[in-house]
C-alpha cells in the first residue's frame, strides 16, 4: 500500500517503512518529507534499482550548496534508517556508517531578553486576516503565546485536547514520544477560552484546535513563515542560524527556573516538575537548561552552584535539547 505519494522504485517498500515506525508510534512527519525527496531522486536516477546501492545513498547525501551540516546529517540519518529497514526484509542495502558525515557546531538557543518578547507577542496581535487561512489573525497571538508559556508542542493540538474548565492540555506522543498534562496559567487560560468562543462555538472534538485551512493543522512551514515575519516586524535579528520556533521551549525552561531560584524555591525539589513538565526521561536532559540559565542570567550563577555545583561548570557533551 502507498499512501504518502511515492513513485519510485522502491515506493512500497517506504511506505511499508514508515507505517511500522507509526505503528509503534513515531508520527514520522519529517522523515516522510525527507524520504520524498529521496524517492524523487531514486525515479529518476535509479528507476529500475532493487535494493538500496551505495552510489545511490552518498549521491543523494552529499552536502548540497548552502546546506548546513546539520540538515545533511539529519537527511543522511532519515536514509540509514530506512537502509537498515530494507537490509532486516533480506533486501541488499548501503547503510551510512555512524558518524559518516559530521555535524558541525551544536546550534546555541536564542533565548529572547524581555524586550524581545514584548516586541514579538505585540507584532502577533498585529495578524491581519488572511483570506487563504480566515483563523491566522486569531491563531497567531495565542499560539506562539501558548509556546513560550507552556514549554509545549501546540501545533498538533486537538480540540479534545485542551481543557478549558481545568486549564490542562494533553500532550500527545511529543517530546521523547511520550504523552502528558500541562497546566496553563489563569492568564493564558483566559486567552484560550477567548478564541475557543469565537473559531470554535460548535466544538469539534475531532478538530484541530488552531486550524490552517480546510481543517487541517498548520504546517510547519507555515508556521516558520509568519515566525519570521513577526521577527522582522518586532527588530529581532535573524541570521539563518537562528532564532527558531523552537527557542520558545528553551526559553520558557529557563525563565521557569530563573523565576524559582528569585523566589527561594528548593531547586532540587522543582527540577523533577520541569523534567515532567517538559516531557523529558532523564535528569541530564532537564539539567542542561540548569548550565543555560546560569549562563545567561549570571547574577544567579552562585545561587545556582550552591545547588547544583557539579552541573553548572561543565561546558561540555551533549545539548540534549538542540533539535
Amino acid at each position: 500500500m502507498n499512501d504518502f505519494g511515492f513513485i519510485g522504485p522502491l515506493k512500497v517498500e517506504m511506505s511499508d517503512f514508515i507505517l511500522l515506525k507509526r505503528s509503534i508510534g513515531n508520527q514520522c512527519e519529517s522523515e516522510v518529507g525527507v524520504l520524498k525527496r529521496f524517492d524523487r531522486y531514486l525515479a529518476r536516477e535509479y528507476p529500475s534499482t532493487t535494493g538500496l546501492p551505495k552510489e545511490s545513498v552518498i549521491g543523494w547525501c552529499t552536502k548540497q550548496p548552502h546546506e548546513k551540516p546539520a540538515n545533511q546529517c539529519s537527511r543522511a540519518s532519515v536514509i540509514r534508517q530506512f537502509a537498515k529497514y530494507l537490509d532486516s526484509t533480506g533486501q541488499k542495502a548501503y547503510i551510512l556508517p555512524d558518524n559518516y558525515y559530521p555535524s558541525g557546531p551544536q546550534y546555541v538557543p536564542h533565548i529572547y531578553t524581555q524586550d524581545e518578547l514584548l516586541r514579538f507577542f505585540a507584532e502577533t496581535d498585529k495578524c491581519r486576516f488572511c483570506y487563504e487561512c480566515p483563523w491566522r489573525h486569531l491563531v497567531m497571538p495565542v499560539f506562539f503565546r501558548l509556546l513560550f508559556e507552556c514549554g509545549s508542542e501546540a501545533r498538533l493540538l486537538m480540540v479534545e485536547d485542551v481543557d478549558l474548565e481545568k486549564g490542562c492540555l494533553t500532550i500527545r506522543e511529543s517530546k521523547n514520544r511520550n504523552s502528558r498534562w500541562v497546566m496553563v496559567s489563569a492568564s493564558m487560560l483566559k486567552r484560550l477560552k477567548e478564541y475557543a468562543d469565537t473559531v470554535h462555538p460548535f466544538p469539534d472534538k475531532g478538530a484541530f484546535f488552531f486550524p490552517g485551512t480546510n481543517g487541517r493543522p498548520m504546517t510547519l512551514g507555515n508556521v516558520y513563515k509568519n515566525f519570521r515575519r513577526f521577527l522582522w516586524r518586532a527588530g529581532i535579528s535573524h541570521t539563518g542560524d537562528g532564532p527558531r520556533v523552537h527557542d520558545f521551549r528553551h526559553a520558557y525552561a529557563i525563565y521557569r527556573l530563573k523565576a524559582w531560584s528569585e523566589q527561594g524555591k528548593d531547586l532540587m525539589a522543582m527540577l523533577p516538575v520541569l523534567k515532567t513538565y517538559m516531557g523529558h526521561d532523564s535528569f541530564n536532559e532537564t539539567a542542561y537548561y540548569l548550565r543555560m540559565t546560569a549562563d545567561v542570567f549570571p547574577y544567579i550563577r552562585m545561587k545556582l552552584e550552591g545547588a547544583f555545583g557539579d552541573i553548572i561548570p561543565y561546558t561540555g557533551g551533549e545539548l540534549y535539547e538542540a533539535d
